[in-house]
């Protein structure tokens, strides 16, 4: 694949090399790290089937999954889901261009399965097709075939590491069911999470509620045991090996081995120790990426109109950062970078540019069939209701009297008429655009930073 990186050779001894890695001493480094015997295999589970759950399974799968005796990988998701007609066409056609793939199902006795489905003669199901490597949401980037668990207990209870693929809608309801088959573990999971999404509380005082903080409330895992991946990326490009780079945040106690477990020749992995603010900032640029897509449609590709939004955008996460940040600075790369990605390619600007377009509606909800959830929408509401709050005011840069930060956002604020209380429709993002008083985006970013803005009670800090 042109662009591509692939570093792995197959040394004499018959073990995989990655740039001078031996794969199997790094997995051996880290299985002596949480004290494994040699006949006790390292067990990760990844609970829920999303495209970056899917694809971060699957690397680690091609990675550690030759070395049996040392390394189990299994992916968990709920049963019943069945694949539409259209979607199972749209499948086979897949299968068929890729001899790779064909020849795999072949060989697995699996391929009529999926004539039959062509013809309607018979329905598949997620798990079913997950099993083949193939993620209902992301059908056109075949991936290796997983092990596939659908039942929770039978998924997670020996696990030494639990990876939070799920929506941050979903992550407190599953890993509260996930803490009742713990109740007799004697050695403490490690959990990653890849989920991208936010909660609002407003007692004893507002704050943000991130889906690391739901799994530690939920399991009581300590919360040194409990951290985030994120970064600038696509989970179909990273599978196919596009070089790509992540974060993953937390205590220095895992965070530094597992960026050096984790890490392959295409995806760079780097540590950081500010977790919960990574997180959030991973949340935030799906609200503005929503608005990105519908711009994008409504004014047919315009550049012009399409960087107008982005110095807008950009200005309120800005400003919304200095409150949420003691030192927003070093966050300004990633959130950009982040937020560059998201606009390109994300499914966030994707669902934007499909409501602009009327080819979806509000009606058909959060959750859209080959995307998966779209947390742009739930995350508008948990920052609109977050920073509307009398009690976070700041000084109103003309009016001189105090208003609720979200005043400052005008761009949030239209989101959130047009994604939450739907009383506007999407032309709205372009009416906000257009108004002449608007304030220029550099006055936002100097009001927040001439004031001590930071809050670190937002963030539920001490």
């Amino acid at each position: 694949m042109v662009g591509s990186i692939e570093a792995k050779s197959l040394l004499s001894n018959g073990s995989v090399q990655q740039n001078g890695l031996n794969l199997e001493e790094k997995l051996d480094e880290f299985r002596r790290l949480l004290g494994k015997s040699d006949k006790d295999p390292l067990r990760i589970v990844s609970v829920g089937a999303g495209a970056w759950g899917s694809v971060f399974a699957a690397l680690l799968q091609e990675s550690y999954g030759g070395f049996r005796e040392k390394f189990q990988i299994r992916i968990w998701r709920r049963p019943g889901r069945a694949v539409s007609r259209p979607t199972a066409e749209h499948l086979f056609e897949v299968i068929n261009s890729r001899e790779d793939v064909l020849r795999r199902l072949i060989r697995r006795c699996a391929y009529l399965k999926y004539v039959e489905a062509r013809l309607g003669d018979r329905t598949l199901y997620a798990d079913e097709i997950l099993k083949d490597g193939f993620c209902l949401n992301m059908v056109d980037t075949p991936l290796c075939p997983l092990k596939v668990v659908t039942n929770l207990q039978e998924a997670v209870w020996d696990a030494d590491i639990v990876v939070n693929g799920l929506p941050s809608t979903e992550t407190r309801q599953v890993f509260e069911e996930i803490s009742k088959y713990w109740k007799e573990r004697i050695t403490v999971p490690i959990i990653i999470s890849l989920s991208k999404g936010i909660e609002t509380a407003l007692e004893p005082v507002p704050h943000i509620i991130t889906p690391t903080k739901m799994i530690h409330q939920a399991t009581g895992v300590p919360i040194e045991n409990v951290l985030y991946l994120g970064g600038p990326n696509i989970a179909a490009e990273i599978y196919n090996k596009e070089y790509a780079n992540a974060r993953i945040c937390g205590a220095e106690k895992w965070r530094k081995p597992l960026a050096k477990f984790l890490r392959q020749p295409h995806f760079i992995v780097w540590d950081n120790s500010d977790l919960v603010t990574h997180e959030v900032m991973g949340g935030l640029k799906n609200v503005y990426a929503i608005g990105a897509g519908m711009v994008a449609a409504l004014t047919n590709e315009s550049a012009t109109s399409k960087s107008v939004y982005f110095a807008h955008c950009t200005s309120e996460m800005i400003f919304i950062t200095h409150l949420l940040a003691e030192e927003p600075e070093k966050l300004a790369g990633p959130l950009l970078a982040d937020t560059y990605v998201t606009l390109l390619k994300g499914r966030n600007a994707w669902y934007g540019q499909m409501l602009a377009k009327g080819e979806i509606n509000r009606d058909m909800g959060d959750s859209i069939s080959g995307k998966g959830m779209i947390q742009g929408v739930s995350a508008v509401g948990a920052f609109y209701q977050l920073l509307s709050q009398s009690s976070l005011s700041i000084l109103h840069s003309e009016e001189k009297k105090p208003v609720a930060p979200v005043e400052s956002c005008p761009i949030l604020k239209t989101l959130y008429k047009i994604l939450i209380t739907r009383e506007q429709s999407t032309q709205a993002i372009l009416q906000a655009l257009r108004d002449e008083t608007l304030n220029d985006p550099r006055d936002r970013i100097e009001i927040a930073q001439s004031h001590a803005f930071y809050r670190p009670s937002l963030l539920d800090q001490p």
